[in-house]
């Protein structure tokens, strides 16, 4: 999305190196506070780059994440600092002249040399590093700006000095020439004495600025997406005023800032749009402005559009007036009130609507004029939504107004826009005919969004390192909620399986905490993944169900909502409050801060002597270094049942375990007991692993019956067991004598589970031409799963979680070509083409069109329903489909057509390349696709986004040979080297590789023998 120029340096001081000198160029983020006397560096003189041949992929690992700019060579200036320059063929023999020069030149550096070594402020250690100095004043150093002045900020986050207080914003989009332009006129005030007013814009043309009715000069920076007013004058503390700036641009043609989008109607006439996306760094791509989520403030906005568009915004519409030209301006009411800019939002369309009033709010859904007949499923859901959250939280939703809103060309899934959410379309649209299983994803995107208009609109984060604050609530109350108003819909399983995934991510030495250090703009992209968001809530329910009594937890947050509503918070502050409300005796601050500031997860290991239960503690961590070994403590509020009494709620016990690794804790129980089950309902955030006959204990258990334990707790021990064999700690054999109880498994999630992690050792296994192991794991598969999957029916299906297994059964039992799972598909492909669309069950369809796609035929014939499929969600698994098949040259085609964006939206990619690469065919496409054509991806997604760390984990995943890991490190040291930022995304595909290597190695032999 973002484009390759944000990411190209531009001289930020005056560069002396302008040479073919071969040294490396400082990026804008080394500057420094360097001694007055010292200022003999100059900008552009570094440290000679590495010798390639140096360099390998453990070095290379600790150089990744660099930015992405200028990676072609031919695309390089000559002359460019960041290409190495090769030695002269040949030496001219100096003249006399040039050596006196030179004798001079070493006379004089001698004598400074020694000056500077007898100055009293200047000293050295024994070994000849300098000390730092302490006795001369520092100096900052300061970028340049375009115009070639001294830019007067150094640093990405904005001074304190200036506080916005409103924000009166004009935009004239024109969706004939894709541009607009605009004026906004800023109420500010002066919290501390200073000369200039910095702020943020980003691609935009500054035509016009005025300060106190004077024309001022503006300054931009673009590296760091800033400009700046200096003033002769000090603006006095206490001081209000109003800088006005005017402005043109170009509408986006990604899919942040104000961007534009297109779709075509039934009778092939195509409709443009302009729509807005402006978390978590893009508001200054439409308007100049304080672009953190700290500097709130009041917007009134005014929108100019055609008579053929509406317009929307967060505000209700306050007065429409013609203005000349055929043109309409809208004036939205000013903004009751203060929010960041990240929230701003506006629309120009040709929309329709539906609408209901709910506790005083009017709720609307808007979608195309065609697709308006999918929107009353949304309604009602948001409606319900809205009342539950007004009430739960007590605290009712404060705008008078809350449009959802379809877009066409949306890239994530959702926005939380205070009053005008935005969705994409198959997050928020339902057919008439769809199952309760694609009402789910719905209501679940929904919940989440309006949970945000409190968790993040009205109490919002301090920056962008916090945001669990808002991305790990609104998780949490997504499920939490959708289990009240719509225990129909079967949350739970899926609120369990994101727990599980998240636990996968963060045992990556790559993850990070919850509460991180956010620096760069690619690190705040970055941070939109499975720690913020579904680590996040897994921490927030281990808090909830530790805490004594039901209603603890919701008093808690509504105390928090209440005490900082309308402010930024951090961390420490959801603590302190929850703490003073709860009357606990320790901070909980002190429990939850070894949860939210050291990355990972606790492994709880178990052993049993008698009645006597030790526990204790170390960091699970897949990948571990002499770098990263700490004694490592998290407070664990441990919860356990026992054989005596271990599925009601009214048998757990807790318990909190505090020592640190190495050391024990200790529980009593009955000497009878036959075996302990830690971490109930898996609602605890960590791994449970039991020595001393425990696992056997659990193990024979199950096999007896499987109902002894809650289903929660049995897909905890399938999934706690996949990951202990993948750090080392059981056998690959032990993880196959629990899975022998699978056929008599009676609920969804612990098959579903066991199917997603025999999957992918599947495919690995597939992808190194392990054909005998391939065989024979499908073999084991089939017959351990065949009892179920033979239950299994082809009728609609209400129940959600029966529609969950089934779908999961019978995609596994199609994917390794189960005769009969072939036949009924192909058969009912058949049945749906030859009636015109007659409908297949929802939860089939993705197994049905996958099913089509392998024949050339039907993949043609189910290509051509895609381009006039009107229901999205149908339409998407079509797609999946279309990306499923393993003819090569197709594979090429879906690849290709997905990145232009013409017949496949390019906002799919992601989801096309992640389907592919499931595939034996395709996954070598893939990664041949993406270092062909990665400055063009990094062009349409910002770098660090979701949708780039999902095309790299899906491009690498498979992989698990060395060859493929130098591939990789290569491929990637070279993009990123320029820049002295890390991409977490790719240590984490390197990690992945090399732990996918390393199990192998130890278990291809286990597997020789075991299956």
């Amino acid at each position: 999305m973002i484009e390759n120029r944000m990411f190209e340096e531009e001289p930020d001081v005056v560069d002396l190196a302008k040479d073919s000198c071969h040294y490396r160029s400082l990026d804008p983020d080394d500057v420094v506070y360097e001694p007055r006397s010292s200022r003999l560096l100059v900008r552009g003189l570094g440290e000679n780059d590495m010798d390639e041949d140096d360099e390998d992929c453990e070095s290379s690992a600790r150089l990744l994440g660099m930015s992405f700019m200028n990676r072609s060579g031919a695309h390089r200036s000559l002359s460019s600092p960041y290409t190495r320059q090769g030695a002269p063929r040949s030496c001219a023999r100096p003249s006399a002249r040039t050596l006196v020069v030179c004798m001079l030149f070493l006379v004089i550096v001698a004598s400074m040399t020694m000056v500077l070594y007898f100055l009293p402020g200047c000293t050295f250690t024994r070994s000849g590093c300098p000390k730092t100095n302490t006795t001369i004043p520092f100096e900052k150093v300061y970028p340049v700006s375009t115009s070639g002045e001294v830019f007067p900020w150094a640093q990405l986050r904005l001074p304190r000095s200036i506080r916005p207080l409103s924000y009166d914003l004009t935009l004239n989009p024109d969706l004939d020439s894709m541009t607009f332009t605009g004026r906004t006129i800023i109420h500010m005030s002066v919290l501390h004495n200073t000369k200039c007013i910095v702020l943020h814009s980003a691609y935009l043309n500054i035509t016009k600025a005025t300060f106190k009715a004077r024309g001022v000069t503006v300054l931009e920076y673009k590296p760091r997406e800033q400009i700046a007013v200096a003033f002769t004058e000090v603006l006095k503390t206490g001081q209000d005023c109003v800088l006005t700036l005017e402005y043109s641009a170009n509408l986006s043609h990604t899919y942040d800032g104000f961007y534009n989008s297109s779709y075509t109607e039934k009778d092939g006439s195509k409709r443009v749009l302009a729509a807005t996306q402006f978390e978590p760094l893009s508001a200054r791509k439409a308007f100049p402005c304080f672009d953190a989520p700290d500097f709130k403030a009041t917007f009134l906005i005014r929108i100019r559009r055609k008579p053929n568009h509406l317009s929307l915004s967060n505000m209700p519409k306050a007065k429409t007036t013609q203005l000349p030209n055929d043109v309409i301006e809208d004036e939205f009411e000013k903004t009751s009130v203060n929010m960041s800019t990240y929230l701003v939002a506006f629309i120009v369309a040709n929309f329709t609507h539906i609408s209901r009033n709910v506790s005083e709010t009017q709720v609307s859904v808007y979608s195309v004029p065609e697709k308006w007949e999918h929107t009353d499923y949304a309604l009602d859901t948001g409606c319900k939504l809205l009342e539950f959250y007004n009430g739960f939280f007590e605290i009712n939703y404060p705008l008078k107004k809350l449009d959802l809103v379809a877009i066409p060309d949306f890239l994530a899934g959702a926005m939380e826009n205070w009053g005008l959410i935005t969705f994409r379309e198959t997050s928020l649209l339902v057919g008439k005919q769809s199952s309760n299983l694609e009402k789910q994803v719905v209501a679940s995107v929904i919940a989440h969004e309006l949970a945000h208009q409190w968790f993040g609109n009205l109490v919002t984060m301090r920056w962008w390192n916090d945001l669990w604050l808002n991305e790990g609530f609104a998780t949490y109350m997504q499920y939490m909620s959708l289990q009240t108003v719509f225990p129909q819909l079967d949350i739970g399983n899926l609120f369990l399986a994101v727990r599980f995934r998240a636990l996968d991510k963060d045992a990556l030495n790559s993850s990070h905490a919850v509460s991180t250090e956010v620096n760069k703009p690619e690190q705040v992209e970055e941070m939109f993944d499975s720690v913020s968001y579904e680590k996040g809530a897994s921490i927030l329910l281990m808090l909830n169900a530790s805490l004594p009594g039901d209603q603890q937890f919701r008093k808690g947050i509504i105390q928090y909502l209440k005490e900082f509503s309308g402010l930024n918070t951090d961390t420490n502050d959801l603590w302190n409050s929850l703490t003073q409300l709860l009357f606990l005796k320790s901070p909980l601050e002190v429990m939850m801060s070894s949860w939210t500031s050291q990355k990972g997860f606790p492994l709880v290991t178990v052993s049993r002597k008698g009645g006597q239960v030790t526990l204790t503690q170390e960091h699970f961590r897949l990948t571990s270094d002499n770098a990263t070994q700490t004694s490592s403590l998290w407070i664990i509020p441990v919860t356990y049942v026992t054989d005596n009494c271990s599925v009601a709620p009214e048998c757990r016990r807790t318990f909190y375990l505090k020592t640190k690794s190495g050391k024990t804790q200790s529980i009593t129980c009955n000497i009878d007991v036959k075996w302990v089950k830690v971490n109930y309902r898996n609602t605890g955030f960590y791994i449970t692993h039991y020595e001393d006959g425990g696992w056997a204990a659990l193990i024979d258990a199950l096999s007896h019956n499987v109902s002894v334990l809650t289903h929660e707790d049995r897909a905890s021990l399938v999934h706690n067991m996949f990951a202990l064999s993948r750090l080392g700690r059981v056998s690959f054999h032990q993880v196959l004598h629990l899975l022998k109880y699978m056929s008599n498994e009676t609920h969804t999630s612990p098959v579903t589970e066991a199917l997603l992690q025999l999957g992918v050792i599947y495919r690995l296994l597939d992808k190194r031409q392990e054909h005998r192991l391939v065989a024979r794991m499908k073999s084991y598969i089939l017959h351990q799963f065949g009892s179920l999957m033979d239950k299994q029916t082809w009728e609609e299906e209400d129940s959600v979680s029966k529609q969950e297994l089934r779908s999961a059964l019978l995609g596994m039992a199609c994917s390794l070509n189960e005769e009969k799972c072939i036949s009924q598909s192909r058969a009912l492909f058949k049945q749906y083409v030859e009636s015109n669309g007659t409908s297949i069950p929802g939860d089939l369809q993705q197994v049905v069109f996958t099913v089509a796609a392998q024949s050339n035929e039907d993949w043609a014939t189910l290509l051509t329903m895609y381009g006039q499929a009107t229901y999205d969600a149908e339409k998407r698994k079509m797609l999946r489909g279309l990306a499923s098949t393993q003819d090569a040259r197709l594979i090429v085609w879906v690849l290709k057509a997905g990145l232009r964006g013409d017949v496949i939206q390019t906002q799919e990619l992601p989801l096309v390349i992640s389907t592919v690469c499931n595939g034996f065919t395709g996954y070598l496409f893939v990664w041949d696709f993406i270092q062909e054509n990665w400055d063009s991806l990094i062009e349409k997604f910002p770098v660090g986004s979701f949708a780039i760390q999902t095309i790299i984990k899906s491009a690498t995943s498979h992989f698990s040979t060395q060859a493929h890991l130098d591939q990789v490190c290569l491929f990637f040291l070279n993009i990123l080297r320029e820049r002295g930022s890390q991409m977490r995304s790719v240590q984490e595909a390197l990690e992945t590789i090399r732990l996918n290597q390393r199990w192998m190695e130890k278990n291809l032999a286990t597997l020789e023998k075991w299956l």
